[in-house]
């Protein structure tokens, strides 16, 4: 049996409080291996070319070099370890955040702004922990396989083939041919992701796009900002009372929840954002939205669920597929962690199992018209219980 090789890890961050904190919390981790720290973004860009790390905790705001500055010389000097952002609670942090993960940083955790040093600690490790888990896993999974990392951009052929539809498992409402709106659940790997699905989606698409990205609150106003530069639609974080308007993506706010309520004229269909319990360990939760899609959609909706750890949006998938959603997944050799998708895909619920750069195609097919694009709804009918096709019919 081969015997597991240790994460070898460098530590940066201008203030030696933190370097000794997460340090501490690092090596506690099995099969982690702390081999240097750093003060500042040019030290640690000199020890990243020495000790060539497999992952590196960077700090954003520090002296000489910021962490962004960092992260860009080492995709110009072909160094690829993976990447944890260290940010700070602020604005301004989490602006440069949303930048660090579009570059291609693994995940980000975000410091504690009060506390004694041992609650600190524990926030910390219960933030780091999970993520170098996942790490770990992909890393033996690709070592296994012989692959590359995550973080080298993988090239895509200029026209992929069209992607598999599976065999639906549950039983449920007919879907009906075209979704009246799209809800997406993502969370690891989620900005870099949604950097490449949100602008790749035309004006004029007729229904609103709900996101669901765990993240804590100040940056979800960063991410709805960043991907409403670049997209045709309009992108902005939601506000408890929404109407879902048409060609607008609404992003959770972090740190809540968001639902769809339907007023009590019976017509209109309103965003609610509360502060219920976290479900999953979440909030906001993917299982939360898709609960209410299912409820106020039957037969026209289209469930879209992405990279990501844990397991947060299955429940939820499965209630939508049981009112008759079309479920699209994101394939796990793009995925940054196989977290999510990974059940949905298994156990059938999910209809089409797709690359990143096919997503938001798949997602058009969704809000077609009968008639006017590929019948979904007669293709799920005629193709169940018949295994996965080749997708040919559809291309």
């Amino acid at each position: 049996m081969t015997q597991r090789r240790s994460l070898r890890v460098l530590v940066v961050d201008d203030t030696i409080f933190y370097r000794k904190i997460v340090g501490d919390i690092l090596t506690e981790l099995p099969y982690v291996e702390v081999i240097g720290t750093a003060g500042n973004g040019k030290i640690a860009l000199e020890r990243a070319r020495t000790l060539k790390p497999d992952l590196i905790t960077l700090d954003i705001e520090m002296p000489e070099m910021n962490g962004l500055q960092v992260l860009s010389r080492l995709q110009e000097d072909d160094l690829r370890p993976d990447v944890i952002m260290v940010s700070t609670l602020t604005r301004e942090g989490a602006d440069s955040t949303m930048k660090a993960m579009e570059l291609g940083a693994f995940d980000f955790i975000a410091k504690p702004q009060s506390g004694s040093m041992e609650e600190n600690k524990e926030y910390l490790r219960k933030s780091l922990a999970p993520m170098i888990s996942a790490l770990r896993r992909r890393r033996e999974i690709q070592e296994i396989l012989g692959g590359r990392s995550r973080t080298t951009p993988r090239p895509f052929p200029r026209k992929a083939a069209a992607a598999p539809r599976r065999k639906r498992h549950l039983e449920g409402a007919p879907y009906l041919g075209r979704s009246g709106i799209v809800a997406i659940g993502i969370s690891t790997g989620g900005p870099k992701a949604l950097a490449e699905v949100i602008p790749a989606l035309p004006k004029g698409i007729g229904v609103p796009v709900l996101v669901v990205q765990h993240m804590p609150p100040i940056f979800t106003r960063s991410l709805a900002e960043s991907l409403d530069r670049k997209s045709a639609l309009v992108v902005r974080e939601a506000v408890d009372g929404d109407r879902l308007t048409p060609d607008t993506v609404f992003i959770a706010p972090g740190g809540r929840h968001m639902k769809i309520v339907q007023l009590a004229d019976g017509a209109t269909k309103v965003i609610r954002v509360t502060e219920d319990p976290p479900e999953n360990s979440c909030r906001p939760s993917a299982d939360y939205l898709f609960r209410s899609v299912a409820e106020h959609f039957m037969g026209r909706a289209t469930g879209v669920i992405m990279t990501g750890m844990g397991a947060d949006g299955n429940r939820g998938l499965e209630q939508m597929k049981h009112a008759g959603a079309w479920i699209i997944a994101q394939d796990e050799k793009t995925c940054v962690v196989y977290g999510m998708p990974k059940r949905p895909v298994e156990t059938g619920i999910a209809d089409v199992v797709a690359p990143l750069n096919r997503i938001p195609d798949e997602i058009l097919k969704t809000l077609k018209k009968s008639g006017s694009g590929p019948d979904l709804a007669g293709k799920r009918r005629l193709r169940y219980g018949a295994g996965i096709s080749t997708g040919t019919e559809s291309s």
